[in-house]
């Protein structure tokens, strides 16, 4: 299937690692041109060597998405890089599990203002494409109650009702909005590696609510943003796919 995103042009957060930089790679194998970005100047540029190797237009920047002005900053001059932007990705995340106000703050702050920053600033370069999509990230755990259902659950819940109230308003304008709603995934350097390491038991209680006997991989998660992102998704828009192999027991109407 031709996804039709070769010439695509592309904003991605949180890039360099895990989901998101599979996004990216994901974007970039199929012809599209990928900026991206993260906090850490080492791990962006590292991103950027490694990605632009056989001549893909990838270009990373260290934001700080917390910093409406940096994140707004980022999107134009993406835009004028590419000469404008047909869709956005919003990945990033602070991952806060525990409640504390710091980490309530943090979460709203990178989680859900670091998306409706992103989309603030590219809606009018995606309402100028004419066929702009909007992707976000949420999580299984902003669907049923877990054990993250702090911080990162309630926010991850106002990611999805965000973005279908942005697929509604903006259907009529060639500007498509859905969400994808990981399960566990597992990575080198990850969140479930380290609690594979640190915490044995809290990871294999929630392997074992996976009737597959796995978590997912970064590439998995990828494929569902890539398609939606895509002209073969032409008509989907308000819609929140769940990638968690089984994991969630609650029927999604």
């Amino acid at each position: 299937m031709d996804l039709g995103l070769a010439g695509k042009r592309f904003a991605v957060t949180g890039g360099t690692r895990g989901i998101g930089r599979a996004i990216v790679e994901g974007l970039l194998a199929e012809g599209a041109a990928v900026a991206f970005c993260a906090r850490s100047p080492e791990a962006v540029e590292e991103t950027q060597a490694a990605l632009t190797g056989d001549g893909a237009r990838a270009a990373g920047t260290a934001v700080d998405v917390a910093d409406q002005a940096a994140l707004a900053g980022w999107v134009a001059d993406t835009a004028e890089r590419f000469g404008g932007l047909d869709g956005v990705v919003a990945n990033v995340s602070a991952l806060a599990i525990a409640e504390s106000p710091e980490t309530w703050r943090t979460t709203f702050d990178v989680d859900l203002m670091g998306t409706v920053g992103l989309v603030d600033a590219a809606l009018p370069h995606l309402l100028a494409s004419g066929d702009g999509s909007i992707v976000t990230i949420s999580s299984v755990s902003g669907r049923e109650v877990d054990f993250a259902a702090g911080p990162y659950g309630t926010v991850k819940a106002a990611l999805i009702h965000y973005t279908q109230g942005l697929a509604f308003k903006l259907a009529g304008q060639g500007v498509r909005a859905n969400t994808v709603s990981p399960g566990n995934t597992y990575f080198p350097g990850g969140v479930w590696e380290n609690v594979e390491q640190n915490n044995p038991e809290l990871f294999a209680s929630s392997l074992a609510l996976n009737p597959t006997g796995r978590m997912a991989t970064p590439q998995e998660v990828a494929n569902a943003v890539v398609f939606l992102s895509s002209a073969a998704a032409s008509f989907i828009t308000g819609t929140n796919l769940v990638v968690d192999g089984a994991l969630t027991r609650g029927v999604q109407f």
